[in-house]
């Protein structure tokens, strides 16, 4: 700097400095001061406490932390413990969910029958039991089985200290993506559900980081659109191979649409840190706690009520209107068509262009209020009937869906569009609730939809053009 430079000139060069340094030394300069203060920490306290190790005790805390915070081991065992939680509550909530369809679909002709006892006229209990009931006993049969098992699942890991370890494994690639490696948990309470993984992301303490991870936890999918994917992935990646190897064919299916969820996650999150949440990521130091004993009855107890029933009833009070709808738009007919033909005869154009069909987009929309009711709305839709129901196999759903048009690039973009189209009604009230703006809920549906078309439009056109179609 020359000596004969203006105050101003000298300021202005000070700061340049100063942000280039930031730019250049700023992390390793707070991982240098953090590891100076611990090391200084540990000397001081080694000087007055003394440990006795004579007993043969091993300090399993940091064994354990050597292999799973590792740097060739860390993301395997990471990946292979999140998939045996996964295969837990796909596998445990199977018979749950056939008892409780089972419980609720019987109640629902001791019903018909006490409104055919009064006298309640035809559109009343099509409204009503048809239209409110049957969703509600889809919702329910459907969402609280996994949920039930998934939750205390993953307050276990909670309460045992792991998690802390896999947002320390997952930070670095949250940085690099501009954002926090606190997002990795948020992300992971999605698989749940996206209205939990949304309010999780209160751990994050700046509002950007904060924002960004409320607007990226839907791609990653909630127990809603598990049934679809794996219904999907059964019928059309499953069917042409051995009974014994179908299953693991689905679930390979499964975990590759799961990773394409989570690059999509740090793509947009980089994305929206150079756009719309411009900024540099917090410095993010994380103590990590001792391994303890998990106390299972409260872990739980806390789990069923604090999150289980508490998404199950805010998805109940969203799904309940969405019956009357469905049932409404099957049942009103204009000339030789219902309102639900008339929808999706004119959104077949654009869903044949985004490899998929008008009925599909019209299951998607009207599945707005819970992920849950899409499949059956789709094959109320091909099969023309006035309310919602479930074909009884995979194999006589694959031949509804054939007569119709499917081929694998169907079910594919299908699966694509599940995955990353626009949050569930529940979703987006509580993006609502937790960011107090219109314009951010709206943010959170636009984004991934457009995302949706965007990946589904190139996959089918690209099939398209290779001939593989």
């Amino acid at each position: 700097m020359s000596i004969g430079t203006s105050p101003s000139a000298q300021w202005l060069q000070l700061n340049q400095d100063a942000n280039e340094f930031r730019k250049s030394r700023g992390e390793a300069l707070h991982d240098d001061i953090v590891t100076s203060i611990y090391r200084q920490a540990e000397t001081i306290a080694d000087s007055v406490v003394h440990v006795d190790r004579c007993d043969g005790r091993t300090d399993w805390d940091r064994r354990i932390d050597d292999l799973v915070t590792s740097r060739y081991f860390g993301y395997p065992l990471m990946l292979l413990l999140l998939a045996g939680v996964f295969w837990l509550t796909i596998s445990g909530a199977n018979y749950p969910s056939q008892a409780l369809a089972w419980l609720l679909f019987g109640l629902e002709e001791k019903i018909t029958l006490l409104f055919q006892v009064v006298g309640a006229p035809a559109w009343l209990h099509g409204m009503l039991v048809l239209g409110v009931y049957r969703t509600l006993a889809w919702v329910v049969s459907v969402m609280l089985p996994p949920m039930a098992i998934f939750f205390p699942l993953f307050t276990l890991l909670e309460d045992l200290g792991y998690l802390p370890r896999v947002a320390f494994n997952l930070d670095q690639l949250f940085r690099r993506a501009c954002a926090h490696g606190k997002q990795a948990l948020t992300m992971a309470m999605g698989f749940g559900c996206n209205a939990a993984g949304v309010v999780s992301a209160r751990i994050i303490d700046s509002p950007r980081e904060r924002m960004i991870a409320i607007l990226t936890n839907n791609f990653v999918p909630c127990n809603g659109r598990f049934p679809t994917l794996m219904a999907m992935a059964m019928i059309f990646m499953g069917m042409d191979v051995a009974s014994a190897y179908r299953g693991l064919v689905a679930a390979g299916v499964i975990v590759g649409l799961v990773l394409v969820g989570i690059i999509v996650t740090l793509l947009v999150s980089w994305g929206l840190s150079k756009t719309l949440l411009r900024g540099v990521p917090s410095s993010f130091t994380l103590e990590l706690p001792p391994y303890r004993k998990p106390q299972v009855w409260r872990v739980i107890v806390r789990s069923i009520f604090d999150r289980t029933l508490f998404v199950l009833w805010r998805a109940i009070v969203v799904a309940a209107p969405a019956g009357v709808l469905i049932w409404i738009l099957a049942n009103i007919d204009i000339g030789d068509f219902s309102l639900v033909q008339l929808a999706a005869g004119w959104l077949d154009p654009f869903g044949q262009l985004i490899g998929l069909d008008g009925f599909i987009l019209l299951a998607f929309l009207l599945g707005l209020p819970a992920n849950e009711i899409v499949i059956p709305i789709l094959m109320m839709c091909y099969l023309s009937v006035g309310s919602m129901l479930e074909l009884d196999s995979l194999a006589a759903m694959r031949e509804l869906l054939v007569r119709h048009g499917w081929t694998w690039l169907t079910a594919l973009n299908m699966m694509l569009f599940s995955l990353l189209h626009f949050p569930c009604g529940t979703t987006l009230l509580t993006i609502k609730k937790e960011t107090g703006s219109w314009k951010w809920t709206l943010w959170a549906a636009v984004i991934p939809t457009v995302i949706a078309i965007a990946v589904t439009f190139l996959t089918a056109q690209g099939a398209r053009l290779l001939g593989l179609v």
